[in-house]
């Protein structure tokens, strides 16, 4: 067992090494970097892309510039020379690609992820803040998830091949095919004032008036915010869990030991619960981990844009339109790390689960 943690654990860092080294060498050849994006908002020009689009008819209002002046940036053309290479030096784009990351993975070595160049925060405070937003997403639509999806897929296994098994299945293959942020759409215009009803609220985890709220009450004006955004986050992980649970239970339904526990006289129920339950919910339970961690850091953008929620989703994918290098690779370094040991932890539960697997003795 320690062998193979210690061979998992060190399978890490070229793993992680990998992933940052990928991701730094796509964005040198991204148009817009962040010293353009400073120079737009400077320049009271609003986005960069903007300008990247519309650049050929600035070009031609503009009077003819000499090469030096406009071969580095777009937006350079307006401010001086003195000015970018002090931008560029505040950047850290004055050194050559391979030092720039070397001297960023020393930094997260240490755990030291820097200060996002346009919030004025650093990397650690901007996650701990939208984190929260993202718990509640992940936890409660794979806890829901899990509630539903295996007594379900269970009952199904059972009555294989009915009309119940029949009408769910059709049930459960339409709520997959549709899209978390069309299902969204849907219970907004329904639900949260839209075009019919307005039982939910549109924003927000808690109301305005929280903090005076009552225990009860807070726990309640909670649930009432996460209603809808849980809904549509979760509706489309119950389809392959619970057909994963199903297809689980009739492979071990149909083994030997099921006919010798059934031939004994035991029960249905025992023989479901006490002898199939174990050996059909192992690669269930044991993905557990990996689907939450799933479910946490890669949380719905759109959902948490229509709902007005400000979780990891919008900060990863506003960083990126920004050009906040500091914070899209603080967050990839770190939700890498931890995806890759709760790849680790997965291992171990299927061991947990069942002592029979024994993966060091496999390698």
């Amino acid at each position: 067992m320690g062998a193979y943690i210690l061979r998992r654990l060190l399978l890490v860092i070229p793993t992680l090494l990998g992933i940052m080294i990928l991701n730094f060498s796509l964005t040198q050849f991204v148009p817009g970097g962040p010293i353009e994006q400073m120079i737009a908002r400077m320049e009271g020009r609003g986005d960069v892309f903007e300008t990247i689009a519309g650049g050929r008819e600035d070009i031609e209002l503009e009077e003819p510039r000499s090469e030096s002046s406009s071969s580095r940036y777009v937006g350079a053309r307006g401010l001086p020379e003195e000015f970018i290479e002090e931008l560029e030096r505040e950047f850290g784009f004055d050194k050559p690609p391979v030092e720039r990351f070397l001297l960023m993975m020393w930094d997260y070595i240490r755990f030291d992820f820097g200060e996002s160049w346009f919030q004025s925060k650093s990397v650690v405070e901007l996650v701990f803040e939208k984190m929260p937003v993202s718990i509640t997403l992940g936890l409660w639509s794979t806890l829901i998830a899990y509630l539903v999806s295996i007594p379900l897929g269970i009952r199904k296994a059972v009555r294989d091949g009915s009309r119940f098994d029949t009408w769910t299945s059709g049930a459960i293959i339409v709520g997959y095919a549709i899209p978390g942020f069309l299902f969204a759409i849907l219970l907004i215009v329904l639900f949260a004032g839209g075009s019919y009803w307005r039982i939910f609220p549109l924003r927000g985890l808690t109301s305005d008036d929280w903090e005076t709220l009552s225990l009860v009450g807070k726990v309640l004006d909670y649930f009432w915010h996460i209603a809808l955004p849980v809904f549509a986050s979760s509706i489309s992980g119950f389809a392959t869990l619970t057909l994963l649970t199903k297809n689980s239970f009739l492979d071990e339904i149909k083994k030997q030991y099921v006919m010798t526990a059934r031939a004994k006289g035991l029960t249905e129920r025992r023989v479901l619960y006490g002898h199939v339950f174990r050996n059909a919910m192992l690669i269930v339970i044991s993905g557990f981990p990996a689907l939450f961690i799933g479910v946490f850091f890669g949380g719905s953008v759109i959902i948490e844009t229509l709902f007005s929620l400000d979780g990891l989703g919008r900060l990863g994918y506003e960083a990126a339109l920004a050009r906040d290098y500091p914070v899209v690779f603080g967050t990839l370094f770190a939700f890498s790390l931890i995806g890759l040991l709760i790849s680790i932890v997965t291992d171990l539960t299927y061991m947990f689960i069942d002592p029979r697997i024994d993966f060091e003795a496999r390698g």
